[in-house]
């Protein structure tokens, strides 16, 4: 797909996504009441209440008719607004594709909306889908998929002030390694919905002496191996393809970095790292890194962001693939004064390819738009992954604390960032290859169906 229109007017006009994920309600006919029991209950059930229920972060529950009733005016307000569920991928470009499209589809707004004017009634309890069963508060999200996780450590206890400047807390961990295992999937978490309130980020960047790693340092010792993983609101693990991972060798071990900031009240906390691994002795075929691409230019290993007062400011920053590479997500990251963020693929022939586009990006939710694995770019070697952010240090961006004040780039909340974490899966030159051949095979037959249609 080619990116067309004007950037600018992409990422400061326009309403938020909507995904192709669709739940059709039994009582969405033209004439048919809707009620919350027959209709509203089963798209709560998939779309909020992993965050809208009790022992959550979320201020309401929205699991019974009575938790839900206070709120239908609000309810209504924020799908309206495409504010609600977080989903800011713009739904007109790029990829549209995600294995965690958590997405309202025009249908379930128009059925919400319904159920609001209409006076939001309960409707016949029979109808009540069978309540969702949730995992307890201590549970690990993949475990869903992959088990309980081999590995899992944890970082020193925290405390974080009432009040006072954003603390980085960097102490280092010991991993349990003491031969080569490759990792499948990694999940990282605060230890409470208190510290999670604290905590604007918290990486766990992997040291070890790996010969083999991509930094093309051969000196030997403990040193940086890039991230294992990071989280953020809205971002919790990674669970790699098939046939790929991250390695860990003996001796390896987590140096954290916890960004946290003071919420009014004294919190004290950890950070929980949990690793599921690839059985001994097996090696996936690929590797995969998280790759740290800029959304500014550099100077001197520097990044530039010079961000005026009561303006509007555009960046960018390009990154070359050395290697024929699968991007496998999308997860833009940036500060109180980030509007926008575009990830486009500008290919070896010169060729631009729009990736994704969120274009209300909002602090409060750090989501990662991860791939299907149909959908997920495959990318020669040479091509460069240009990355373009936009900023709102205006009065119009709600979230802006002080549109007066001039913001570079810097750590702390108030400051500002810009850059997108992708799971980076290099390829070899034969497996890019027979990606192209089965790619070519399946355009040629989408065609001649095509021809074949009346």
């Amino acid at each position: 797909m080619r990116f067309l229109s004007s950037l600018a007017v992409l990422a400061l006009g326009g309403t938020a996504c909507l995904a192709a994920a669709d739940l059709t309600a039994a009582g969405t006919e033209q004439n048919a009441p809707v009620t919350f029991s027959k209709d509203i209950a089963r798209i709560f059930e998939v779309k909020c209440q992993e965050c809208h229920r009790k022992g959550t972060a979320a201020p309401m529950s929205l699991i019974t008719y009575e938790e839900t009733r206070p709120w239908a005016k609000a309810i209504k307000e924020r799908v309206l607004k495409r504010q609600m569920p977080p989903w800011q991928i713009d739904p007109t470009v790029g990829i549209q594709s995600f294995m965690n499209d958590r997405s309202l589809s025009d249908q379930q707004i128009a059925t919400i909306v319904k159920w609001v004017d209409g006076g939001a009634p309960m409707g016949n309890p029979k109808d009540l889908p069978a309540p969702r069963q949730w995992p307890a508060d201590n549970a690990w999200e993949t475990a869903k998929l992959l088990g309980q996780p081999e590995v899992v450590v944890q970082s020193p206890e925290f405390t974080m002030p009432a009040h006072g400047q954003d603390v980085w807390w960097k102490p280092v961990t010991s991993l349990p390694i003491t031969e080569p295992r490759w990792v499948r999937a990694v999940e990282i978490r605060p230890g409470t919905l208190a510290g999670r309130r604290i905590t604007h980020h918290a990486r766990a960047d992997l040291e070890q002496d790996d010969p083999n790693d991509l930094t093309g340092d051969s000196a030997k010792g403990i040193r940086p191996a890039g991230i294992l993983m990071e989280w953020a609101v809205g971002k919790q693990n990674d669970v790699y393809p098939a046939d790929s991972g991250k390695l860990l060798v003996s001796g390896a071990q987590i140096r954290w970095e916890l960004h946290i900031h003071a919420v009014g009240e004294e919190v004290r906390d950890h950070v929980e790292l949990a690793i599921w691994l690839y059985p001994k002795g097996v090696t996936p075929k690929n590797r995969t890194v998280l790759t740290f691409f800029p959304g500014t230019p550099r100077m001197g290993g520097s990044q530039v962001l010079d961000i005026p007062p009561n303006s509007v400011t555009v960046t960018s920053g390009t990154t070359l693939l050395r290697q024929a590479a699968r991007l496998e997500n999308f997860q833009p990251h940036m500060h109180l004064r980030g509007k926008a963020m575009l990830m486009e693929a500008i290919l070896p022939d010169g060729a631009i390819e729009t990736l994704s586009f969120v274009k209300d990006f909002n602090f409060n939710w750090m989501n990662n738009y991860m791939y299907t694995p149909d959908s997920a770019p495959v990318l020669p070697k040479g091509t460069m992954i240009r990355i373009t952010a936009w900023y709102d240090n205006t009065n119009r961006n709600p979230n802006n604390p002080d549109p007066n004040q001039w913001v570079g780039f810097g750590d702390r909340t108030i400051d500002e960032m810009s850059h997108a974490w992708v799971n980076v899966t290099y390829l070899n030159e034969d497996e890019y290859r027979t990606w192209q051949a089965k790619k070519a095979g399946q355009t040629a037959l989408l065609n001649e169906s095509k021809k074949q249609l009346p």
